[in-house]
Order: C-alpha cells, then structure tokens, then sequence
C-alpha cells in the first residue's frame, strides 16, 4: 500500500524514461522529480514487489548541477523532463544510458561507444509542434500542451521554449480566433464539437511554415476570415490546410485534406538537398541535428560508388536520397504509402535518378517476388521505436550484406536487436549515439554492424 507519510529520498540516477532513481528499505524507487545528488521529500504512490512510485513533494537539498528552467510551464508539461538538469549533465546522462541499455538488455560488454553528438541549439529546435484543444468543465477551452501525466487535460499555452517564438504566436492567435467566433471544441468525451488539434510545421532553413487545422468533419467556419487573417498576421505562413476526421482516437491526423491557402506542403532543406513536407508526412523533427545524425550515419557506413544500398523503413525517402550520390543504386522500402508518393516526389525534387522505392511491410518486401535474390552491399534501417519486427530480422539476416547501419530512436529495443543480430555472424562496430532532442529523455544513436564470416 502507499504511504500516508512522506519519506525522504537520496536521488541516485536518472531513468531511461526520465524519471529519477533512489532507494527506499533496499527497494528502487521511481520518482517524478529530482535529480542526482539530490535528497527530496516523496510521497509513495504505488507499491510493487521490485520497485515502488513516488511523487516528490519538496526538494530539501538542491545538486550543483540543476538549473533554473526558462519555460514557465516546466512544472506543468510532459516535454522537458530535463530543463532543470545543465546540458553537459544532459549528455553525459544520455551517455550512460546507451552504455547501460547495451550491457544489461543487450549483454554487450565493452561496444565502442564514442562520446554523444551535443546539439547546436539547446532550444528553439523542433520545426514541428502539435498543440491540442480541450473543453473546459466550465464550458471554456484550453487550447496548449498535455499536463505531466495526464492524457485528459490540456493547459493554456503561453510560451515553449523547443519550437519557435514565431509558433508560440500562432497558438495564442489562433486560441484568441476560436474563442472569439465561438467555435465549438471538440470534446473528447462525448465527441462532439469541431476544433481538435492545431499543428505547426516549419522550415528551419527555408523559413517556410504550414498550419494544420484538424478537426471534427465539416467545412472549416469562418474559413475565409480565418486565412485571411492569419496571413496578415503571419505572412510567414506559406500554407494553412484542414484535416478532417471522424475518429475518436486523439490523434492529429485526419482521413481527409483541404487545402485552405498555399501549395499544400513546405520544403525545407538538409545537406544541400531540398525535401518536400506535408501535413503528415514524417520529417525528422530536428532539421539542423538531422543532418548531423545522417552524417554520422555516414561516417559510420563508408559507402563507396559501387554499393547497391537497401534503405529500410524509408520514410519519406531521406537517408536514401541524401546516400544516392554516393553510391550506385539505392531500393528505399516504406510501409505507408503517402511517404512513398512523398518519396518519390522529394528525388525527383533533387534530380535523383539511382533510386527507387518499394511499398509495404518490411518483412513482406523483404520475403516478395520485387528483392527476391537481390544482393545489396549495404543496408540502413530506422525503424520506430518498437525496433525491428522478428520476421524482418529473420529476413534481412539472410541477406548477409557486409554491413548494416542501423539508426535508432530507442536504445532499448536496439540493444535488444543488437544482441540478435551479432549472433548471426556479425560484430557491432561502434555506437554513436546523437542528442536530436536537448532538455527531454530521448536519446537517438547510429550503429553500424560488419558481417565477421
């Protein structure tokens, strides 16, 4: 059972999910705050056999390594887990993380892990941002970012210190429109009402910025005022759309598109090359640190201009089009198909000619008629977080290539892969891990395995 007291806590360690560690009667304990060194008051919230919850209620003593976070809303918000940690503590955390997950989940000892990749902007990062809409019990709205901890209430956004000022605007304007035509919001609960979500992309290099408006089904109110006041407003915005959906899942993608003002998408550009992005088309969301990750991707890989390259869980085409100069032929393979329609587009954008994109599952593409003994030289993955399906390891083994770069957005589930895959004769070369997202818990990396036989 929880305690009804609080206790104090000696903060040892953070976690891979950005919670801190401590002990308690020699059992771990999660807290939701503190950071190493530090002691905190805690009250216990949930009590399991290996481990225990906890919510601290006051920190007594302070570890010289926090920081006063800039945003207002770090109390509030999900986010920037990490704000109150100096960046250089951030890093070194992120280190030891990718360290811990390859030994513990990974049973891999001694792999080369070269120091983390800091990121050039601590903030002001991100080129896309999705911000929810959410009725009040006092029949008002709130339209901002998801409370820590909670799926179910939304606070009044003022500021976030991870997109731009420019997007901070947007939201506060667009709140002031909703509220002042009386737009209904939807509501979650009984699915009524019309505005969900607003979502702002932005081109970091081209300065180019997509609104997304997704709603309920039905014809935008006031659409015409809506865009032309917006653009006054913000002549940055080069195109404004609608997302309809019926669906009841809170999630910020419609069935349907209108195209409300502009060409639809913006462009934006990464190692000289210029890629075209959607309302829901996956772009890595951290443009300059993208290109830093595929660089080291790269560095790692070595591809010469003889290799036939095979891009897995291709996206929107990215790595492989930015790999085509280097090498002679390239086969991305996709499961949705709007990435590969956006794929295709992005290399004829940029005049690539030795590449070409297949659609479907991973694990069917790799098991059909299209790569049926094929031979590649080189293979990329990046798969989601959920790492690689085991048909799909099972399949690209047989391939044998001589080497497999390997991009990961969870160390965890690639440390579980890793250990497969250097049992089916291959070594882990060396891990670079790669901070795309400073002041939260995540942590990106590149890993490139050799064939040993």
């Amino acid at each position: 059972m929880p305690d009804k007291e609080p206790v104090q806590i000696e903060i040892e360690d953070l976690a891979f999910d950005g919670k801190s560690v401590g002990h308690l009667n020699g059992k771990v304990v999660f807290c939701d705050r503190g950071l190493p060194g530090e002691t905190v008051l805690a009250r216990i919230t949930r009590s399991r056999a290996r481990y225990s919850q906890a919510a601290v209620e006051e920190i007594i003593s302070k570890c010289t390594d926090r920081r006063e976070p800039v945003c207002p809303h770090v109390r509030q918000c999900g986010g920037c887990t990490w704000q109150d940690l100096i960046y250089a503590r951030q890093l070194a955390c992120k280190q030891q993380q990718v360290v811990a997950c390859l030994e513990h989940i990974g049973g891999l000892e001694n792999t080369d892990v070269a120091a983390i990749r800091p990121c050039e902007s601590e903030f002001f990062y991100r080129n896309k941002m999705e911000f929810s809409f959410h009725v009040r019990p006092d029949n008002g709205f709130n339209l901002g970012l998801h409370r820590r901890g909670r799926f179910d209430d939304i606070f009044d956004l003022t500021e976030c210190h991870l997109q731009s000022d420019l997007s901070n605007r947007i939201v506060a304007w667009t709140r002031e429109f909703v509220r002042s035509r009386e737009i209904p919001v939807y509501d979650v609960r009984d699915h009524t009402g019309f505005m969900r979500f607003l979502v702002i992309r932005e081109g970091k290099r081209t300065g180019q910025v997509l609104v997304n408006l997704v709603t309920n089904v039905g014809s935008m109110p006031f659409k015409d005022i809506l865009v032309s006041s917006m653009c006054v407003e913000f002549p940055q915005v080069t195109t404004i759309v609608q997302n309809q959906t019926a669906k009841k899942a809170n999630v910020a993608v419609g069935e349907s598109e209108e195209i409300l003002y502009g060409p639809g998408y913006i462009e934006e550009e990464m190692c000289g090359l210029r890629f075209r992005i959607m309302s829901n088309s996956f772009f890595q969301t951290n443009s300059r640190q993208a290109e830093v990750l595929y660089e080291t991707g790269f560095e790692l890989l070595q591809p010469v201009s003889t290799d036939r390259l095979l891009d897995l869980y291709c996206g929107t085409g990215t790595i492989g089009i930015l790999a085509a100069s280097k090498v002679a032929e390239v086969i991305g393979v996709e499961l949705v198909p709007d990435a590969i329609e956006i794929a295709r587009k992005n290399s004829a954008l940029n005049n690539i000619g030795n590449i070409a994109f297949f659609q479907g599952h991973v694990k069917d593409v790799l098991n059909s008629d299209a790569l049926a003994g094929q031979a590649f030289d080189a293979v990329v993955v990046d798969p989601p977080r959920a790492g690689l399906h085991p048909r799909a390891m099972k399949r690209l083994m047989r391939l044998r290539s001589d080497k497999l770069l390997y991009i990961s957005c969870n160390p965890a589930t690639f440390s579980r892969d890793a250990r497969h895959i250097v049992r089916q004769e291959y070594s882990l070369h060396r891990v670079i891990p790669v901070d795309m997202f400073p002041q939260t818990k995540h942590i990106e990396l590149a890993a490139l395995f050799q064939r040993t036989k």
